[in-house]
């Protein structure tokens, strides 16, 4: 039997803190191990449990959920983080993604939406609200026609023909196990490639790294 995912909640508004730790509480694939309203109780929290995933709102009181991103990228790099946020401007998505999120929800997103991204993210995906995703292509657009093509080809790095397969299927939003079926692959290998791809794309995690690679063209969103 799969052991539930050990999730740290952070929401500064009560009610609204309220709802989503009743939402993850009640599943039963999943063990709340706090629900935090600072920035300062999710770093103790953090701290004290060995997590697979954190839940954070961006805007805190005593500081940002970034931070607490940034916080459990250092000290538990196996874990994931997730936004679910009323902010929805370009450099809050774009700094909570450089920081390691992997999903960005709006607090408009209903149970089953949640409990579903929640399902994404520990399967390999990056789920994200739609005007989220709006906000990224237009990015991408803008910074794709920043340099000249001689130069973005000039900056782009060297993937190999198993390394493109590995993007491809990361942008699509295919598990690890997927991946592997798709490619006649082992299971094991897959994360090696993925390694060499956000290292070769300096990225951090999946999003960045599917973000980074159309931003280069190399590939199409």
């Amino acid at each position: 039997m799969k052991r539930p995912l050990k999730i740290v909640l952070t929401e500064d508004d009560g009610p609204i803190r309220e709802r989503l730790a009743r939402i993850v509480g009640e599943w039963p694939e999943a063990d709340l191990c706090a629900a935090c309203a600072t920035l300062e109780e999710t770093l103790i929290a953090i701290g004290a449990n060995e997590i697979d995933l954190l839940i954070t709102d961006l805007k805190l009181p005593d500081g940002s959920g970034i931070d607490a991103i940034r916080f459990l990228a250092k000290k538990q790099p196996k874990a994931e983080a997730m936004v679910i946020s009323i902010l929805a401007d370009e450099r809050s998505v774009l700094d909570a993604i450089e920081a390691g999120a992997s999903g960005y929800l709006l607090k408009d997103a209903d149970s089953i939406d949640l409990l579903d991204a929640i399902s994404d993210v520990m399967a390999g995906r990056s789920p994200i609200s739609s005007r989220i995703a709006r906000v990224l292509v237009r990015r991408l657009s803008e910074r794709g026609h920043a340099p000249g093509d001689e130069e973005q080809e000039k900056g782009k790095p060297s993937l190999t023909e198993r390394e493109m397969d590995i993007l491809w299927g990361i942008a699509k939003g295919f598990t690890y196990s997927e991946l592997a079926d798709k490619l006649s692959i082992s299971r094991q290998t897959v994360p090696v490639h993925i390694r060499n791809i956000y290292r070769k794309l300096q990225a951090t995690n999946r999003s960045e790294a599917v973000f980074e690679a159309a931003r280069l063209g190399l590939i199409k969103l």
